[in-house]
């Protein structure tokens, strides 16, 4: 077995207090020890899959203990074994536990109704009064704090409705996206109590020193900086709060049926709330199991870690169980802390851009995707690393939607409303039977307002909101993935505000949009490049050298793959609509090529022998009007930078067109060769008539 050097992940955040060792005799005297060889076996169990660790026996001898995958599995395995009790959520469980306690149930419930019933009292009085939207701003506001004095499950709670668009209007998304886990702490000793519980071995066995206060704290639990005792290396603690389990039951419990209220008697209201609610109660009761998170980071890692300004922290799998999780401590900074990251010789849209991008290949490559990037789960390392930390909600796009989103985007640019409406059943927002027709206008007034904008001026945040405003007025059910990528992307354009006003995510976005369509062979993105090349049957030549310039600023961008799609269309058996276009294009670029070249000539002769060489004919060889020879070289003109913009890419090879020479012997490409050269002859045919004749060009010819 190969061994591994030590590349630890920087770390996980600022500041570590150590206990001294004092401190930590009396705290642990009494508790159990751990053998030598059981020592040993857990500095090989605990480490992550990169590292390897080196102890020394009993003569003093350093030992190499080698690593391989398996040992990895193993102690995974055994985490799992220690989450085997992990709790899951199942309505009717909860209903035969809480129906039975009467007593807990009305308690917590005149708490929660007391809140949110003076709360609810408000909109009522507000809207007889016709101030309802005037204090819209005000009574979200006021929402927020509620949520956060009602405890973890409404703190989550809140966060979920802040991606929820089709429920709550855009003041009540902005103001609960900012909600925060602001909530107290809870006694360490509890927390030292429970890591010992849950991993069966004492504090002083497994580290040489431990925060002894926690470093932060969320809704569901909080985190210690700590050294393992055996390898040294520094690790992040996460300890769940006692009792959160039974505090986040019977909430979901008493939420559930508010929700079947709704269903009935709020017909504002369309999406299915009881549905929503148990989606989301799934994902907050996989958050309490602390394995399922680790095993979310592992495959985190595993996707998108391979890019050098992306940090991920691993997993020490020993040290792991449902309420206790160690990974990694990174060292870095919140993204939000602006000055502290340029303290270090930072840029924060550099940060900011990485996160954007890493985005865009979560939603839109593998479609595993971080589901909860607020800017306390995003560091700034020491080198430049954007670090993504707490995998406890994670979410997946389905593939077909992945495609449909970046379509979605080929009918924005295009305003093409009418299929921006269809694609909402790709994307699942609306059920097959509902008439798109009515929502066509409403896309249509936002967007025609929102599209004078260039792409680079386009703010997403805007564009969000407006398209909250018509999802919300129309009956759509928004995917989970689709609310948690939007507020993803929009958190990141908020902290790139922050430090440039100028800044636009759309911007930003836009050359990954364009590497996927010129180099994707998906069927659906091949169609949504050619109806964005090709409009009225003529081929936008601006549109290409747009999307070239732009993916190539794009670092997976390959000249090798792009244009390959194209290609595979113009050669399918079913491409005899394309390759008729193609057939008028390549006429027109031959045309351009010819003519423009035969007024280069002219122009370079000298005055004195024009007229003697055409005839007299000082105005030039060709009877055309100036604006249409411009537009002839204009079209060479583009045609040569785009070929240019191929030919500078890194990975340009000529070798790239082989395949095109290749496959001329196939019947589609002599059909397609046969009639390029029937139009050049045709077209040329008139030009000499006009010339000989000297009839001007029309328009038709």
């Amino acid at each position: 077995m190969a061994t591994v050097a030590i590349q630890p992940c920087s770390s996980w955040t600022r500041g570590s207090i150590p206990i001294s060792k004092p401190i930590q005799r009396r705290r642990f005297r009494g508790r159990p020890k751990l053998t030598r060889l059981k020592i040993v076996a857990a500095v090989v169990e605990a480490t992550p899959s990169t590292t390897v660790p080196s102890v020394r026996n009993g003569t003093n001898r350093v030992l190499t203990i080698p690593f391989n995958r398996a040992d990895d599995l193993q102690a995974e395995a055994r985490a799992m074994g220690r989450a085997v009790n992990a709790t899951l959520y199942s309505p009717e469980l909860l209903a035969s536990k809480y129906g039975s306690q009467p007593i807990k149930v009305v308690q917590r419930a005149i708490e929660i109704v007391s809140s949110l019933g003076s709360f609810g009292l408000k909109l009522f009085l507000e809207q007889k009064n016709g101030m309802l939207e005037k204090n819209k701003k005000a009574r979200a506001t006021e929402l927020k704090t509620i949520f956060t004095q009602l405890g973890p499950t409404f703190v989550k709670l809140g966060q979920g409705l802040s991606t929820r668009p089709d429920i709550c209007p855009p003041e009540y998304l902005e103001e609960l996206s900012e909600l925060q886990d602001g909530l107290p702490t809870f006694p360490d000793d509890e927390a030292f109590a429970c890591i010992e519980k849950e991993l069966g071995v004492s504090l002083d066995s497994i580290f040489s020193s431990i925060s002894p206060s926690p470093i932060a704290a969320a809704s569901l639990g909080q985190v210690y900086k700590a050294r393992l005792k055996y390898s040294g290396k520094l690790v992040a603690i996460k300890v769940q709060r006692p009792s959160i389990e039974e505090a986040i039951g019977l909430d979901f419990y008493l939420i559930r049926g508010l929700g079947f209220f709704i269903n009935k008697y709020v017909d504002i209201i369309t999406t299915d709330v009881v549905a929503l609610i148990d989606e989301f109660a799934r994902r907050v009761f996989q958050e309490l199991n602390y394995v399922q998170e680790g095993q979310n980071a592992r495959r985190f890692k595993k996707l998108y870690a391979d890019r050098p300004d992306i940090c991920v922290p691993d997993i020490f799998w020993d040290y792991t169980s449902a309420k206790v999780l160690a990974m990694d401590w990174v060292d870095g900074v919140k993204l939000s802390e602006q000055e502290a990251i340029e303290r270090q010789g930072l840029n924060v849209l550099d940060l900011v851009n990485t996160g954007i991008q890493c985005s865009l290949r979560q939603l839109l490559e593998y479609g595993y995707f971080h589901a909860d990037p607020h800017p306390g789960n995003l560091l700034a390392t020491p080198d430049g690393r954007l670090a993504f930390l707490d995998f406890g909600m994670m979410s997946e796009t389905p593939e077909d939607a992945r495609s449909a989103i970046i379509g979605h985007v080929v009918h924005l640019v295009n305003r093409d409303y009418e299929a921006m409406a269809r694609d909402y059943y790709a994307l699942d927002f609306l059920s097959p039977d509902v008439d798109v027709s009515p929502i066509v206008p409403a896309l249509r007034d936002f967007f025609d307002d929102a599209l004078n904008y260039t792409v680079s001026e386009l703010n997403f945040k805007t564009l969000v909101d407006g398209l909250g405003n018509v999802l919300y007025q129309f009956p759509f059910n928004v995917p989970a993935y689709y609310a948690l990528i939007l507020r993803s992307l929009t958190v990141l354009e908020g902290l790139a505000l922050n430090a440039d006003p100028n800044f636009k995510v759309l911007a930003a976005s836009y050359p990954y949009f364009a590497k996927r369509l010129l180099t994707d062979p998906n069927p659906y993105l091949r169609d949504a490049l050619i109806e964005l090349l090709f409009k009225d049957e003529k081929f936008r030549w601006s549109r290409l050298e747009d999307l070239l310039i732009q993916g190539r600023m794009d670092s997976d961008f390959s000249a090798k793959e792009a244009l390959q799609p194209v290609l595979k269309v113009l050669l399918s058996p079913d491409g005899e609509v394309i390759r008729t276009l193609v057939i008028k294009e390549a006429v027109r670029v031959s045309e351009a090529f010819t003519l423009s070249s035969i007024s280069d000539t002219y122009k370079s002769v000298p005055d004195f022998m024009r007229t003697l060489v055409f005839n007299g004919n000082a105005n030039g060889p060709l009877m055309m009007s100036e604006s249409e020879m411009q537009s002839m070289i204009g079209l060479r003109n583009q045609v040569v930078r785009i070929w240019g913009l191929l030919q500078s890419s890194n990975d340009f090879d000529p070798a790239l067109l082989l395949p095109i020479f290749q496959i001329l012997q196939q019947p589609e490409v002599r059909r397609l060769g046969g009639g390029v050269m029937d139009g050049i002859t045709q077209r040329f045919l008139a030009r000499f008539l006009q010339q000989v004749l000297r009839v001007p060009a029309t328009a038709s010819a």
